[in-house]
């Protein structure tokens, strides 16, 4: 196969010659907003990210093979992937691990009070602080049931929660006590102490936690957004946490880097991290496990 693969994934030298010893003719480009090294005709295969958003699908007039570098399939047309039969994979399970074991990290930050504790460090100032909470016995969410939303259920499981699913698609699963389709979201919205999202954005999950959703969480939840940005009306949700919710973990935003005069940044109980929740030090192994499983299955 042509191969054309991008710096969107960090490769060595070994790695790229492993390529080609299965037999694939392989050219390197390390930005994807830059110039195709190579004319879009002879490309039969692509492993990157975003490259599509620089050059537009219909140029490669020989590709029937893709490989992303993310879990979500949004930076790429998937009509048009459809109707001309190409193959296509994601990261599926890449990145579950570290953004499972980051979800746990910024609910246990709010339950245990890390900015109060931090601070008063910072001050130098021995101060208890009598309102910790217990992450065992909540009901946990966990709105996306894929390989994301796996993992974040194994790990609330072991911290002695009861756990949830809602999902486009429900299915039977040892992690979840009970799964049910997003018609039903609402109701489930209403009994959980952490709302966990990991599912896609799509035009059905555009929003999704809008306004009157907020309204409907119980008093004194967590929400946690490590799915994309779109998929919260995040004007609403500032008014939701001052008002009703314990706080929120947002690692993604509908507009990315997030405004410096964004009023989410000054929210209280609000954790923001930039983008960061699926980096972990196993990626790049499982990374690789994923491009070279599915490239020997060809």
């Amino acid at each position: 196969m042509n191969l054309l693969v991008t710096g969107a994934f960090s490769w060595t030298e070994d790695e790229l010659n492993k390529l080609k010893q299965l037999g694939h003719e392989v050219i390197f480009m390390q930005q994807e907003k830059d110039k195709l090294p190579c004319s879009p005709e002879w490309v039969e295969g692509i492993v990157g990210n975003g490259i599509f958003l620089s050059h537009p699908i219909e140029q490669f007039t020989s590709l029937y093979y893709i490989q992303l570098t993310s879990v979500g399939f949004d930076r790429v047309p998937m009509d048009y992937v459809k109707t001309h039969n190409i193959q296509i994979h994601n990261a599926r399970g890449v990145y579950s691990i570290p953004m499972a074991e980051f979800a746990i990290c910024g609910v246990l930050e709010l339950y245990k009070q890390s900015c109060f504790f931090m601070k008063n460090q910072e001050e130098h100032k021995w101060e208890k602080h009598r309102g910790l909470m217990e992450l065992s016995g909540k009901t946990v969410c966990i709105v996306g049931c894929g390989s994301v939303g796996t993992e974040c259920a194994k790990k609330f499981k072991a911290f002695g929660c009861k756990v949830i699913g809602i999902d486009r698609f429900p299915y039977v699963s040892e992690y979840f006590e009970e799964m049910y389709s997003l018609s039903e979201l609402e109701e489930y919205l209403i009994i959980s102490d952490v709302v966990v999202l990991t599912l896609p954005l799509t035009e059905e999950t555009y929003h999704i936690i809008d306004a009157d959703k907020l309204e409907k969480m119980k008093k004194g939840a967590i929400l946690v957004n490590i799915a994309r940005g779109a998929v919260v009306d995040a004007e609403a949700l500032v008014s939701a946490v001052k008002n009703r919710l314990a706080g929120a973990l947002l690692d993604v935003f509908e507009e990315e880097p997030l405004n410096e005069t964004d009023l989410l940044w000054d929210t209280e109980n609000v954790i923001i991290t930039p983008h960061n929740s699926f980096v972990g030090d196993g990626n790049h192994q499982r990374m690789l496990g994923v491009i070279f499983r599915n490239l020997e299955e060809q």
